[in-house]
């Protein structure tokens, strides 16, 4: 322990694994320590066993549930856009090596209490039951717009200046109704709440360009990938990554207490009496609660079924996005649901997830409308946990601290915050213009 490291990171969640991992490979020497005997921190996946034990306390679980290794629950249930960050940062980092995807089945909707499959091409806009015929039109004229579009070539323009148009404005041109831009502002660009209409529009439509050739990749029903065996892979393998270019893991280390100089500047991390210095740390929220303030809360469902979700084309793995209009809230609900195609549960077993940022201190009412979707259920639990966002400067103590997950099922907000924090620890950017079809070998179709 008592060596000098560049950076140490505490916490093995996802974002922290994925940093260990970039900071690794750019040569830095990395040490990265967690206080648990396992990987994954906040972002961990659970088999059967350890989930009674975390909702239940000594239960013991019902034996036709099958076995409990066959189990892989994930903690933080987020799927990843194919051709998103999470993937650019997979195949920039060579990380793709050691895991397995498989394209998820549906991408769906919440409208006037059905759910329906996104339209997420002009010609999916057509075959739409969302909408009625002369929207239909308004809305494949705005989705060819889309398309077209190329930041770089001003001919595709059509004299508007995306960055100082508001989306609001953009989608009025196109005449299109109320609930239209409900579900292209949600469940195409994946906006969480309705401040996006009053922003540039740019950001709209490089989102929705996102979605649709994200689903062009795989000609499934989503533009959602997957990992064979849950998100619990992610981590795991970014510390493998961080393995092969010489970083230290060490799990299981009680306290790791980060120990600061005369200026306030971090000097190294004391775990069991021993300290290991370092010029800088990065971590999750719960190793600096000091540096951190609570921002809100996520209220959040499991539930254990032996059914895919009704109404959603018998998808065996799924995403519904509830936006906040259609429940009159204040941000959307997510409901996520996966099975044992992608290996998280045994045979004829799936796993479903609502979850949502919580506007009140009950999650069993608040959900409702999501555990609604579901049918019959075999198992419900519910969890909250609260959202922490770093409030520290990191020029003047070099503590690079990580937020909260937040209530999305997917994970470009969360792949946004390892890029910032990675150049502010290092001064550069990722670069993430990669050749996507690298992918391709390690997944399933």
């Amino acid at each position: 322990m008592d060596e000098e490291y560049d950076v140490i990171v505490l916490g093995t969640g996802l974002k922290e694994c994925i940093l260990s991992g970039l900071l690794s490979v750019d040569g830095l020497k990395v040490l990265h320590m967690d206080r648990n005997d396992y990987y994954g921190g906040d972002s961990t996946s659970l088999n059967l066993n350890q989930l009674w034990k975390k909702f239940r306390g000594e239960e013991k679980p019902p034996a036709h549930l099958g076995a409990s290794r066959d189990y892989n629950v994930d903690m933080v249930p987020k799927f990843m856009m194919a051709n998103g960050t999470l993937v650019r940062t997979l195949i920039h980092t060579d990380v793709t090596k050691y895991l397995s995807f498989k394209a998820v089945d549906g991408s769906y909707v919440f409208s006037k209490g059905k759910v329906h499959k996104v339209p997420a091409t002009d010609m999916e806009a057509l075959k739409s039951p969302l909408m009625g015929l002369f929207e239909k039109r308004r809305a494949r004229g705005f989705f060819i717009y889309v398309q077209d579009y190329n930041e770089a070539d001003p001919r595709t323009h059509q004299g508007l200046d995306l960055t100082r148009m508001t989306t609001k404005e953009l989608i009025a041109k196109h005449g299109l109704s109320d609930d239209t831009i409900d579900f292209i502002g949600h469940a195409l660009a994946l906006h969480r709440d309705d401040r996006y209409l009053s922003e540039p529009a740019l950001d709209t439509v490089k989102r929705m360009k996102l979605y649709s050739e994200s689903l062009a990749r795989f000609q499934g029903g989503s533009p959602y990938i997957y990992p064979l065996y849950g998100l619990g892979e992610l981590p795991q393998a970014f510390a493998r990554l961080s393995a092969v270019y010489g970083g230290t893991y060490m799990l299981h280390k009680p306290e790791c207490k980060v120990e600061f100089d005369m200026e306030g500047k971090v000097c190294g991390v004391t775990s069991e009496g021993e300290t290991a210095k370092c010029k800088k740390v990065v971590c999750d929220p719960s190793y600096l609660p000091n540096k951190v303030r609570k921002i809100g809360k996520v209220a959040r469902a499991i539930a254990i079924m032996s059914h895919p979700i009704p109404g959603a084309n018998d998808s065996h793995s799924v995403q519904i996005i509830l936006p906040q209009k259609q429940l009159g809230r204040k941000s959307d609900m997510y409901v996520f649901c996966c099975s044992y195609t992608h290996n998280i549960a045994p045979k004829g077993k799936f796993i479903a997830f609502v979850s949502a940022e919580a506007e009140t201190d009950n999650p069993q009412s608040e959900l409702k409308a999501g555990i609604d979707l579901l049918g019959p259920v075999d198992e419900l639990f519910f969890d909250m946990y609260d959202r922490y966002e770093p409030v520290n400067e990191p020029s003047l103590d070099n503590c690079f601290v990580s937020s909260s997950y937040d209530a999305t099922t997917h994970f470009e907000t969360t792949v946004t915050d390892v890029l910032n924090m990675y150049t502010m620890i290092t001064g550069k950017t990722v670069d993430l213009s990669v050749d996507l079809s690298a992918a391709s070998a390690a997944e399933e179709y």
